[in-house]
């Protein structure tokens, strides 16, 4: 198991697919359990964009979720949002149980599901909880962790919102990368095609 001091020291290569300073993926007409389509396009007027791979049936994400509540009801009226993308397609995970699950946590943020499971592999997402922050021009400046314990109540870094504090200063965030720590994205398998 990696630990989070290692994880910090590994975190510059974590992710192949991309990097702190690229633009962000865009998602378009996402169905959010709130029946409607959603897309990265509609937060224009949104300084911070924190976009977060979750799902239902992962306790780490389990443990984050009253965590990302808080940083949502934090920083929305500073021009913060907070986006959940789920991709995994098990009975658990799909649309009515993410609506069950909005409703009973009462999220205070969008809840999308992304059946193709493209846009997690777009932005390199491996597991379940794994953040990205997006400035106003919506270029990468964070990926990884929420914080620095899967385990909230042993929390002493708050990676993702000293990022957003900074940014909210115009200052360059001092931590940018961390490995994410959680369960594995449950990604369909290709299937091969036999040659004739």
């Amino acid at each position: 198991m990696i630990t989070m001091e290692a994880a910090e020291l590994a975190a510059a290569d974590y992710n192949t697919v991309v990097d702190v300073g690229d633009t962000a993926p865009e998602w378009k007409n996402l169905i959010g359990t709130d029946d409607k389509p959603h897309s990265l396009a509609d937060l224009q007027d949104r300084d911070v964009v924190v976009v977060v791979f979750t799902c239902n049936s992962c306790p780490y994400a389990v443990d984050a979720e009253d965590r990302v509540i808080a940083l949502q009801q934090e920083y929305e009226s500073k021009g913060v949002v907070v986006v959940a993308i789920n991709v995994n397609t098990n009975e658990e995970d799909r649309m009515p149980a993410m609506k069950q699950r909005a409703a009973k946590k009462e999220f205070p943020f969008s809840y999308l599901f992304d059946e193709s499971q493209q846009i997690a592999k777009d932005y390199g997402a491996i597991h379940t909880p794994q953040f990205f922050v997006l400035d106003k021009d919506r270029k990468i400046v964070y990926m990884g962790s929420l914080d620095d314990s899967p385990d909230g109540k042993k929390v002493t870094k708050h990676y993702v919102r000293s990022v957003i504090e900074s940014l909210l200063k115009m200052e360059r965030p001092e931590i940018s990368e961390t490995v994410p720590v959680g369960c594995g994205i449950r990604f369909e398998r290709e299937r091969r095609r036999r040659s004739r």
